[in-house]
Formats: structure tokens, sequence, C-alpha cells
């Protein structure tokens, strides 16, 4: 299967057009769709509708692997150029809001103050975005938040080859607004919000799923979907009453409007880890070695 076709069927199903697929990638409509016809007969089905612009049920099941194919596809080519990359003083940085804590900005600080005239670069993205950015060389390094047991690893996708450093764990905390019921308790069981209303928040507070894993329920269902990394807008929806959110109890009580509430039980901390491919910069090594023993310090 040809990458290059795979990626304009994947443009071709997200844009919903040819002349917009087109537009995208730079090519002319008719070499678009030349891809297209190429890639059903090397498949041996067709792949997609013209009229309107549509996966067919073949169609649709590629996409689901699609993506994830052409993800490991640029990996491994940012995995070769990285063997022949010298970058010793500069760094890209992708975090996920939660994940840039008080614990990685003084880590941040403390390469800053070990590495002469360093560029450094952060970007504040959606979880599978970081990992995106980090597997496909686009960032150095990444800091990526979750909800866990103490000590247990995050869950991360199989994206390619990376290695991966716990980087600090925190108190995990429910935001209520000020005038719950609940919001001057010392302490919160989380399983007892389990039927609850939830803001749905996947790129800045824990995910619900998260939520349903590690306490082994059900529940936790979402009253709003909230899209973004804008954890001030986040806690504005939280304080208005449109739903409960987690988060780190270090982030939550910076938040305005909010009261930020420890969860007592299940025994859970928010975890926050550092990715970076396995064969990294020079920069992003140091980074490794200073987290390696700030969390050592902090064990």
């Amino acid at each position: 299967m040809d990458p290059h076709l795979l990626r304009t069927f994947v443009t071709v199903v997200e844009q919903r057009s040819f002349s917009g697929a087109a537009a995208a990638l730079g090519y002319t409509q008719s070499a678009v769709s030349q891809h297209i016809a190429a890639l059903e007969t090397d498949l041996g089905t067709r792949l997609v509708e013209r009229r309107p612009v549509a996966p067919t049920p073949s169609g649709a099941r590629l996409m689901e692997h699609a993506p994830a194919l052409l993800l490991r596809l640029d990996a491994a080519r940012a995995d070769i150029a990285r063997l022949h990359e010298a970058r010793p003083t500069r760094l890209t940085l992708a975090c996920s809001p939660a994940a840039l804590a008080p614990t990685v900005a003084h880590t941040l600080a403390e390469l800053r103050a070990a590495t002469d005239a360093l560029e450094l670069e952060v970007r504040v993205l959606g979880r599978e975005a970081v990992l995106a950015e980090v597997v496909t060389g686009r960032a150095d390094a990444g800091f990526v938040d979750g909800a866990a047991a103490p000590s247990d690893p995050l869950p991360m996708p199989d994206l390619g080859p990376t290695a991966t450093f716990a980087a600090a764990e925190d108190a995990l905390a429910v935001l209520f607004p000020h005038g719950h019921p609940l919001a001057r308790r010392r302490a919160v069981r989380l399983t007892d919000l389990s039927q609850a209303q939830w803001i749905d928040a996947p790129d800045t507070a824990v995910p619900l799923d998260q939520l349903r894993a590690v306490c082994r329920t059900e529940g936790f269902g979402p009253r709003l979907r909230h899209r973004g990394t804008d954890l001030y807008g986040l806690a504005a929806l939280a304080a208005a009453g449109h739903g409960l959110a987690a988060l780190p109890l270090s982030v939550a009580t910076t938040l305005p409007g909010v009261a930020a509430v420890p969860v007592s039980a299940p025994r859970l901390v928010h975890r926050t880890e550092l990715v970076h491919p396995v064969n990294p910069t020079a920069t992003a090594r140091k980074l490794t070695e200073l987290i390696t023993v700030r969390a050592g310090a902090d064990a």
C-alpha cells in the first residue's frame, strides 16, 4: 500500500472534498482522483463515494487503520533523521496543560541554567497531540499527565519507539463550584461521584475514560464537552455549574472561581511523565537526567 496514496485518501475523507484535499496537499484535483482510483485498484474495493464525498464501508474500515499507519511512518522518518541531527542548545517541548505544573517549570529553569544559550520552545497541546509531536520529531520531548495508582505508569499508546520517565506525582483533586454541597469537604471519594455530571475535557482535565478505568465503574457521564487546552476556561465552566472535573491539586488550587477538593479514595495520584524518543537529542537527555534526579529527591 503506497503511503502517498493512503495520505491522499485520509485527506479526502477528512476534507469531504476532492478539491479541498487537492488544496490541502498541493496537488491538482485530477491527481487526487488518480490517487484514490489507484488505491481502490490496489485494495480491490471502492473506498470513497463521489457524490457526496464520503467513505464507503470499506473506506471507513481503512480509516480505522490509516492515521496510525501514517503516524508510524512519520515516526520512523523522524527516528532516522535524529541520528544525523545535532541541536545541542535547542529544545522543543510539547506539554499537556496540566503537565506544565511547578515541578516541570522549575526543572526547565534548571536546564536553562545548566545549558548555555538554550533555545527553548514550549507547546501546550492535547495529550494525543503531545505524543504525536514527539514520535514524529516535531518536538524533542513531551510531558503528559493523567490519573494512576501510586507509582503505576500511565497507559501509553504504541506509536513508536519511545522512553518514558516519571516526572512528578501530585494529589488528585475535583473542581467544584463554591456553592456546591461538597465544596467545603476536606476530601471526597471519587467513586461516590460516578453518577455526578462531569465536564468531558480530555485535553485539559483527567479524561473521563481514565476515571472509569481507575475506579472500575461505569458512570462519569459528561454534561458538557470542552475541547481545547484552556485550563481557565475549563475552571469557568466548572464554576458556573456545568459539571465536575479532575485535575492535579497543585494546578487546581490556582484556578479562580472553584473549590479544589482532594480525592481520598480510591488511592490515586495525578502523574506526569516525560516522553522522548529512544535516541533523544543531547538536550532532551539532559532534561531526563534533571527529571530523574528531582523525582528521586521527591520520592
